[in-house]
């Protein structure tokens, strides 16, 4: 059983930043990623990492502002947020596959956390 727990959320202004973690436990899979939803919206993939090889993809809105990382020794995915705006805030979700997948940035997040709020204020 995988179990995913967020954390760093927050309020900022915009222009802010913030740092998102995600601690892992159980036997996650090469494929995790960073989702956000805000309220009346679909559920949006922002970011994920192929962590057997680096391999980070993003979506086209976060792109050259946010970036994720991993730290292998304590099982952590981070997601770092820089100059953060209105649009960015929502519900933001840690997430992994259940099985190896070659290309991390399908459909394949089987496992999300419990989300931690992110807040931009203009």
């Amino acid at each position: 059983q995988v179990q995913l727990v967020e954390s760093g959320g927050g309020s900022v202004q915009a222009g802010g930043s913030l740092r998102l973690s995600c601690a892992a436990s159980g036997y996650t899979r090469n494929c995790m990623g960073w989702f956000r939803q805000a309220p009346g919206k679909e559920r949006e993939k922002v970011a994920t990492m192929n962590t057997a090889d680096g391999t980070t993809l993003y979506a086209e809105s976060v792109k050259g502002r946010f970036a994720i990382s991993q730290h292998n020794a304590n099982n952590t995915l981070y997601l770092q947020m820089n100059n953060l705006k209105p649009e960015d805030t929502a519900m933001y979700y840690c997430a992994s596959a259940a099985v190896w997948h070659k290309y991390c940035g399908g459909n394949v997040y089987e496992y999300y956390g419990q989300g931690t709020q992110v807040t931009v204020s203009s």
